[in-house]
């Protein structure tokens, strides 16, 4: 599924969206930064609590398709400035982690 489709199907909020084609291939749920880097695919939808910069930094050494801020958090200034200078896709949800995930894994298997 295409970034864009993954906005529409789950209501998604954008901060920044650079590539809205982009695949969407999986997903990954973590807020340990060095953890995430080590363990996320790319092309997968990151979605974390954590919204400092260094959030930027990994999402563009993973290759993941975008970031997803969950249970309504605001990206900060750094992350903002950082999503845009770098390319990040950076998505919000007001849904906890396990609810966007869940709603993730479903958008995913209808392929919307």
């Amino acid at each position: 599924m295409t970034l864009q489709s993954l906005i529409d199907a789950l209501s998604l909020s954008v901060f920044h969206l650079d590539q809205p084609e982009r695949p969407v291939a999986g997903g990954y749920c973590g807020d340990l930064l060095s953890w995430v880097m080590g363990r996320a695919g790319a092309d997968c939808a990151w979605l974390t609590i954590m919204s400092n910069g260094n959030v930027a930094a990994v999402a563009s050494l993973t290759d993941c398709a975008c970031v997803i801020l969950t249970d309504g958090v605001q990206p900060d200034p750094d992350l903002l400035s950082k999503t845009q200078a770098h390319g990040v896709n950076l998505l919000g949800t007001g849904l906890g982690t396990y609810e966007a995930a869940l709603a993730l894994g479903e958008a995913l298997r209808a392929g919307t």
